[in-house]
């Protein structure tokens, strides 16, 4: 009788079919724990519902960060532009409603993105330098706007309620399910996604052979920005209001979708990092949501916590990266 041979492929297969049942096990486990050291409140059903929704736009802002980190390149401009970008769903919001609030969001996040992107091709400044410099710039126009006279009342003013159903459950997770898709198709699917990986490999390798690296670079910027245009408007209708200061503190807006990201792509390797991104997010706002029930101050020990997973997931996750980040 013939005898069945298990190809590699198999193998891998199975194995990534094992690990995924034990990852969702895990996370169940936890759950349950976190739901019985809560005495029986974290897995009410209120409780899920506003953990979910609240995964909603750090996911997109750490879908930008996959296009981004793929091709070797650090944005730390992005918190600043989601607060101009909030602002803008929030004016146009109110003026023009639902549509207005998408195409605030949406213009500036892809504006302001692109443009990152043409001073990262063109300028030869290192990403990371040029970023933290556009950060500050980002961050004195929204102070500007907050304490002009002239729009001073327009960006101080909250999204009107009936036009923050975005940010609300089932919307928000459509948007997110939709996002999910479209992104995968992008990363994986397309030639510019396979491009966008290859300059992250090699950029001298990917040039000769044949790839358009400032092309594909501006295409990353184009992604990115819708991604993070997404971001912004759904975080204008989450939380209704943006606050800004000055001094590099929008860079806090960009933590936690960068602590998904690193443990997205501690996973990436059983589980495709587009999809890993929203399991990612709700693992992390659950143990906050935890934190906070059991009565661990936000702003301090909660940000504590915060910097110790980035630390030890880009440690993790850095195991597998050659090269330098640009």
């Amino acid at each position: 009788m013939p005898t069945s041979v298990t190809t590699p492929r198999e193998k891998r297969g199975l194995k990534n079919w094992q690990f995924i049942l034990l990852f969702v096990a895990a996370i169940a486990v936890i759950l349950v724990a976190f739901h019985l050291l809560s005495g029986g409140l974290f897995l009410q059903w209120s409780n899920v519902t506003g953990i979910l929704a609240r995964t909603a736009y750090p996911s997109f802002i750490a879908w930008g960060f996959c296009f981004l980190f793929a091709c070797g390149y650090t944005d730390m401009s992005i918190g600043g532009v989601v607060v101009l970008g909030s602002f803008a769903s929030c004016i146009l919001g109110n003026w023009f409603g639902l549509p207005g609030v998408i195409l605030g969001g949406l213009a500036v996040g892809m504006l302001l993105i692109f443009i990152n992107f043409l001073i990262f091709t063109y300028s030869g400044i290192p990403s990371w330098i040029a970023g933290i410099s556009l950060a500050m710039i980002y961050e004195a126009i929204a102070f500007l706007l907050k304490i002009s006279n002239g729009t001073k009342a327009l960006v101080s003013t909250s999204l009107a309620m009936e036009y923050r159903l975005l940010g609300q459950l089932p919307w928000c997770l459509l948007l997110l399910l939709v996002g999910l898709v479209v992104v995968f198709f992008l990363y994986n699917r397309t030639t510019v996604g396979l491009n966008i990986r290859a300059l992250g490999g090699n950029k001298d390798v990917a040039e000769k052979l044949g790839i358009n690296v400032k092309k594909t670079l501006l295409y990353v910027g184009l992604i990115s920005g819708v991604l993070i245009g997404f971001a912004c408007f759904l975080q204008q209708s989450y939380a209704g209001q943006t606050t800004v200061k000055t001094g590099l503190t929008s860079i806090n807006i960009i933590f936690q979708p960068l602590a998904i990201y690193l443990l997205a792509q501690i996973i990436q390797k059983r589980i495709n990092i587009v999809i890993c991104v929203p399991i990612c997010a709700f693992i992390l706002y659950s143990i906050f949501n935890f934190l906070t029930m059991v009565g661990v101050p936000s702003g301090t020990l909660q940000e504590f916590f915060l910097g110790a997973f980035i630390i030890a997931f880009g440690i993790i996750g850095s195991r597998r990266v050659k090269g330098v980040v640009k």
